[in-house]
């Protein structure tokens, strides 16, 4: 696979190069007032299924924001809040294809342009600061104009920072974060609002005395590298505004670092045999999207919720690099019944393969494997994803999957870990 160093086009004379970072505002609940007039003079929240046990607020448009609906919040906190809130349930494709429509409307300024989920994306530009507003002026109204929807574009010469303003100021707005001015505008804010700083980092940094954006940047660079590695600096280069990763241009594509699926369980488990079984089942699509990418993994990663909402982690090593959901199943499964204590029933369940490498990598054999066996075992499952690929997913099902009902919620969620969003 090629490396792209640099962006693909350059606009000749131009010593600047600036990025947009365009978001969505409150993209799910827009989208179900666009397609559905009457629900705009309402409070609006977009909300998961309680029956399949995901009845959680997933977005809220800025009237119920206002009340206290807050995004993670279950329903009928929600519903607490705000009395009158009009609970919606989740249209995926019509959000995928509003989703294109923005990119579509992306395109026409630029060949860089990297999502970041469905609503947000960067858009690199070769000009000028002075031009480069010019620009998001006219992509927020064409927006406007022909979806609907408002979006919030940050402008800056950094896409962590471009990223920092979409969030600053919303919805249907715009803020620049020049070279001369971000410090000013940015480095009192929290540090939690910058870009891959979550929960744990921030704890970590307020428990160092660090609580803004400026007092990250100020830090010692070896105080960041011996407390949060290459990723610490990485993040500390987005608050001094020196990091200089280009937006990924259009059709560029890298291979992922890890793959998962997830689910919350239909019931609470209570016994190994039904864990098994949704292991099962979440293994084979682990499997068929390292078919799809042409990848093996050398370890998987359990996740595993109890229904007190404890969080429970083991770690699998694989002998031979494998795409198959037998062997990712079994790996996940030993260790569940070795580590798993079942002082509570479980409810959600998730696999990640990780340690990937290409499918084509070769193998070193040993004398404490059976690799023919691995090798047989893989082909067989290639075999069987190119089968549920032309007819069907349910075209073939192992023994127990057609024994017994799905144990796993519909709305499972997919996970590709990409080896960082930032392209050098």
């Amino acid at each position: 696979m090629t490396i792209i160093a640099q962006s693909m086009w350059t606009l000749e004379g131009s010593d600047t190069k600036m990025v947009l970072h365009s978001d969505a505002n409150c993209f799910y609940a827009s989208v179900e007032m666009v397609e559905d007039p009457d629900l705009r003079n309402q409070r609006v929240a977009v909300c998961g299924d309680p029956e399949q046990r995901h009845g959680i607020v997933l977005t809220a448009n800025y009237p119920a924001k206002r009340m206290g609906v807050k995004t993670g919040m279950a329903n009928w906190q929600a519903l607490q809040a705000c009395p009158d809130l009009v609970v919606v349930k989740p249209h995926y494709n019509l959000y995928l294809k509003y989703s294109k429509l923005l990119q579509r409307i992306y395109k026409r300024y630029s060949n860089e342009v990297e999502s970041f989920g469905m609503d947000e994306c960067w858009i690199g530009l070769p000009y000028d600061e002075e031009d480069a507003v010019c620009i998001a002026e006219e992509i927020r109204q064409a927006v406007k104009d022909e979806t609907g929807l408002t979006v919030s574009i940050g402008v800056s010469f950094s896409k962590a920072l471009a990223k920092l303003g979409s969030d600053m100021k919303k919805p249907d707005a715009m803020t620049v974060l020049g070279k001369n001015d971000f410090k000013e505008k940015c480095w009192n804010l929290p540090v939690s609002d910058l870009l891959y700083v979550g929960p744990r980092t921030t704890k970590k940094l307020n428990g160092m005395g660090v609580y803004t954006i400026g007092q990250l940047a100020a830090l010692p660079h070896e105080v960041v590298a011996r407390k949060f590695g290459k990723n610490g600096l990485m993040v500390q280069a987005f608050a001094n505004g020196t990091d200089t990763s280009a937006v990924a241009p259009v059709g560029y594509s890298i291979a992922p670092q890890s793959i998962g699926h997830g689910a919350t369980c239909t019931r609470d488990l209570e016994d190994n045999y039904s864990v098994w079984l949704a292991l099962d089942e979440l293994a084979q699509d682990v499997s068929h999207r390292m078919i799809a990418t042409d990848c093996k993994a050398q370890s998987v990663h359990l996740f595993v919720k109890d229904n007190a909402f404890g969080y429970h982690e083991y770690v699998a090593p694989i002998h031979y690099p494998t795409q198959s959901a037998a062997v990712i199943a079994q790996a996940a499964y030993e260790h569940f019944l070795s580590d798993y204590r079942w002082e509570k029933p479980v409810r959600a369940l998730t696999i990640t393969a990780t340690k990937l490498q290409p499918w084509n990598t070769p193998v070193q054999l040993d004398f404490f494997g059976d690799f023919l066996t691995s090798d047989k075992r893989n082909r067989l499952d290639r075999a069987v994803d190119e089968l549920r690929c032309r007819f069907g997913k349910d075209i073939i099902k192992t023994a127990c999957q057609c024994a017994r009902p799905t144990l796993l919620a519909t709305d499972k969620c997919e996970s590709v870990k990409m080896p960082g969003m930032m392209y050098h």
